[in-house]
């Protein structure tokens, strides 16, 4: 991504320069955060971060996004990703949806591993565990590819949310009725946990994993505007990039930015 980063920097830049225009620059995921509560209407949301490079639990408090907890190896969507390549799932239109669809036809229950650590998780045993038995597996009989996509979405009654220490999260998946199994069981686990703490009766999903969780879930992706709506925030509040200070870094954290715009 260092690549594509430094191209638009220097874009940036030159028009700044050329229409005598502020210059900004802002963090990734809180562009997702404040796209997500501009189009929600969300007032102090519990976040869960998603995508093909990211998995956060996050939280406002004191001029900061505070990271509740977060995947220690590989994100949940890259996960997904490799999960597909593993069986072979087409990427058209994406290997999640593919994913999802499979799983409406799985029959059998596969035991995968579980791993969340306090407030963090972990997925890269469960796709090691996949890559090592998945192809035993289906030559043997055991199971199909079906059964195996099934096994991360279990087919379920429609979430009807479940209560938590005071809060309540409405855990719904990317298909109304489905209800994620083990990868995203263990992100509803920790979201509830960090909602619990917070004493938030809110959660908003954020991110290309989440992208089809709701009618509205096309801004989840990544988008132009999202990096608009957060500049604009900082803008209001008087925060400008100067020229000197707008180099570009792969390593931004969430909770690095001081969030100006909100009491």
């Amino acid at each position: 991504m260092g690549a594509p980063l430094v191209t638009v920097a220097v874009v940036a830049r030159t028009l700044a320069q050329l229409w005598n225009k502020p210059l900004l620059g802002v963090n990734h995921c809180v562009g997702h955060i404040e796209m997500g509560r501009l189009i929600t209407g969300a007032q102090n949301p519990t976040v869960l971060y998603v995508s093909g490079g990211n998995t956060q639990v996050i939280a406002y408090s004191e001029r900061r996004y505070r990271i509740f907890g977060e995947t220690i190896d590989i994100a949940v969507g890259n996960c997904l990703d490799r999960f597909a390549r593993v069986l072979k799932i087409s990427n058209d239109p994406s290997p999640g949806y593919n994913i999802e669809q499979m799983a409406k036809k799985g029959q059998k229950l596969v035991e995968l591993p579980y791993t969340v650590k306090g407030m963090d998780v972990s997925f890269s045993g469960i796709l090691s565990h996949i890559e090592e038995v998945a192809h035993k597996m289906l030559a043997s009989g055991e199971c199909t590819p079906e059964d195996l996509c099934f096994s991360l979405q279990v087919r379920n009654s429609p979430a009807q949310g479940r209560e938590s220490k005071g809060c309540r999260l409405r855990v719904t998946s990317t298909i109304p009725g489905y209800q994620k199994e083990t990868l995203f069981q263990m992100l509803v686990e920790i979201t509830e946990r960090a909602m619990a703490h917070c004493g938030s009766q809110e959660a908003l999903v954020v991110g290309g994993v989440g992208c089809t969780c709701q009618d509205r879930g096309g801004f989840c992706i990544d988008n132009g505007a999202m990096i608009a709506q957060a500049g604009w925030e900082m803008f209001r509040t008087g925060q400008v990039t100067q020229l000197e200070d707008s180099w570009i870094t792969q390593r931004y954290r969430t909770d690095e930015v001081e969030v100006t715009w909100r009491d």
